[in-house]
């Protein structure tokens, strides 16, 4: 049975995600901890560090979105930690559509999120982006991001 502080931090992570799907950057930027690392943990680049890094990271992308929809299947808290198994369905600006499951760890710390991980098969997801969009991405290096 989950306690209210564990309940607390599903709320966190759930209002963290509606924030992202609703292109709703500063509510994201206050679920998140002053120290918050995120990365997307099959990749090779080192992440970002800090709300407002973590807001230009998420930007490279979703600045071409139209629409980011968020379907939860299943979320779970252990003490400082949350799961989250989800799908994404991203909607280009030009009509494409991608859509991909993810599991995503968070830490908490002080009711915030101060460690976000996404794992998630890279050649699946990535292999259904438009040419055009991988072209823009390779445009951007972790030292963008990286603070």
């Amino acid at each position: 049975m989950s306690t209210s502080r564990e309940e607390a931090h599903k709320a966190t992570v759930l209002k963290m995600w509606k924030a992202l799907s609703e292109f709703d950057f500063p509510t994201l930027e206050s679920c998140l901890h002053p120290d918050v690392h995120y990365e997307d943990v099959p990749t090779d680049d080192p992440g970002a560090h800090g709300p407002k890094n973590v807001v230009k990271r998420l930007s490279i992308a979703w600045d071409h979105l139209d629409k980011q929809e968020q379907i939860t299947h299943h979320i779970a808290a252990d003490g400082d930690f949350v799961f989250l198994d989800h799908t994404e369905i991203w909607t280009f600006k030009t009509g494409e559509k991608v859509q991909h499951t993810f599991c995503t760890f968070h830490e908490m710390r002080d009711g915030q999120i101060v460690a976000w991980r996404d794992y998630w098969d890279v050649a699946r997801f990535v292999g259904q982006f438009p040419q055009w969009f991988l072209a823009e991405m390779a445009k951007s290096s972790a030292a963008d991001f990286g603070g």
